[in-house]
């Protein structure tokens, strides 16, 4: 089970930096403060990705356990190429960077479950859950999610300048081809 947790963990939080998940909260954090941004990260990625993980053990138990190995090593090769040729536009993080909200934990959870969904972060944490046990899946990846956006809250705080970009796409899009290439080693094997 710590298995499941830490690979969860360490795969969504590589996928996480330099998205445009990332970038939103870095918009977040240079406009309110920071706790609420953070918790609000954090109430959506564990809705999102509790789904994902809910839907991914339904389809692992109904599945032959090879089939779920080797789509899953292809969709996260998929995913390696996704994030490879991804450009993230910044219109997305204008039009949500200047959310004006009563309530900025609110605001921040609504964007970010709008942003996420669909999303390969959401899409990777369905595919474990197919193959690992739901409840370390669930918790890996939403506090992956949530400390990879720490990280760009903090660094928007403390040092008020973005990331490298390209080499965040690079690290996380390595990631995927790695993992999609063990998921289909295994499924070969089985």
């Amino acid at each position: 089970m710590i298995e499941a947790l830490l690979a969860s963990f360490g795969l969504v939080f590589l996928a996480e930096l330099g998205d445009k998940s990332m970038v939103l909260a870095i918009a977040f954090a240079a406009r309110y403060r920071p706790w609420p941004v953070l918790g609000g990260i954090a109430i959506a990625a564990f809705i999102m990705l509790g789904l994902s993980t809910l839907l991914g053990a339904a389809l692992g138990a109904a599945l032959p356990e090879r089939a779920v190995a080797i789509a899953g090593g292809l969709i996260f090769l998929g995913f390696g190429v996704w994030t490879l040729l991804d450009k993230d536009d910044d219109e997305e993080e204008n039009e949500d960077a200047g959310l004006r909200s009563s309530s900025v934990l609110l605001g921040v959870t609504l964007a970010f479950l709008i942003a996420e969904f669909g999303d390969k972060t959401m899409l990777a944490t369905l595919t474990l859950a197919g193959t690992q046990p739901a409840m370390p899946t669930w918790l890996g990846a939403s506090l992956g999610m949530t400390a990879a956006s720490g990280i760009a809250i903090a660094v928007a705080t403390l040092v008020g300048r973005q990331l490298n970009e390209h080499i965040l796409r690079l690290v996380a899009a390595g990631a995927f081809l790695l993992f999609g290439v063990l998921l289909l080693a295994e499924g070969i094997r089985a």
